[in-house]
């Protein structure tokens, strides 16, 4: 019998957090609720589990420390961060912080409920690859990787997936909306937004090799030439 999956769920509002709690596990998920940050980050290192599910704002730890602390342990557990904030800058700083998506209050649980199923299923995808050759740079989708030589640039979580996405179609037009509700859950101004700022960043990591370029396709996406 598979064992069940196993969910942080972190969140300062009980009564938010424990109908959250109560509805994975109608969901068959193991879920520990914390109601602080501090208490999150023992339970994570007592049940190590699959997935983290975090609120931003929360006491004596809020959510964006707590997934740093967690990502120098852990560079590949799922973490997806819960806020009232939704400004393009505060999406951007989850991610560079460490998480995997971003859910914007108020939400539905079958909303939640099918982003951490996506992300359980991409990791499992790519625990499956091997390095792959970009240019002259090797990349490892899992340690969120890129080498050159001897050289080693640590990606984010959301560089790691969007080159991911970029090698799988290289030198093919990856569409603008299909990745943006892959990894970003909608294709709004908002993401999109996001979505150039993660490339600019991409771009500046891959400039050491000239023969590696992310090229804009006006109207239609983005194109991985190597």
């Amino acid at each position: 019998m598979t064992p069940p999956i196993k969910i942080i769920l972190a969140e300062d509002e009980t009564a938010l957090g424990t109908i959250i709690k109560e509805s994975l596990e109608t969901r068959d998920f193991d879920v520990t609720f914390c109601e602080d940050g501090e208490k999150a980050l023992k339970a994570y290192r007592q049940t190590k589990p699959d997935l983290l599910v975090l609120d931003v704002m929360m006491p004596k730890k809020d959510g964006f420390t707590l997934a740093q602390e967690i990502r120098m342990e852990n560079p590949s557990v799922p973490i997806i961060f819960l806020t009232a904030k939704s400004q393009t800058k505060d999406i951007v700083e989850g991610f560079e912080h460490g998480g995997n998506d971003y859910l914007k209050k108020p939400f539905s649980m079958e909303e939640l409920i099918v982003r951490i199923k996506a992300l359980l299923d991409r990791v499992t995808l790519q625990q499956n690859l091997e390095d792959i050759a970009i240019g002259k740079f090797r990349f490892n989708s899992v340690k969120q990787l890129l080498s050159l030589g001897a050289e080693e640039i640590m990606l984010t979580h959301r560089e790691s997936q969007l080159l991911y996405h970029l090698v799988k179609k290289k030198n093919l037009v990856l569409d603008r909306s299909t990745i943006l509700k892959a990894l970003w859950g909608d294709d709004d101004f908002f993401n999109a937004r996001s979505m150039d700022v993660f490339i600019t960043k991409l771009r500046k990591k891959l400039k050491q090799d000239p023969d590696v370029q992310i090229l804009n396709v006006r109207g239609y996406g983005y194109k991985l030439i190597c």
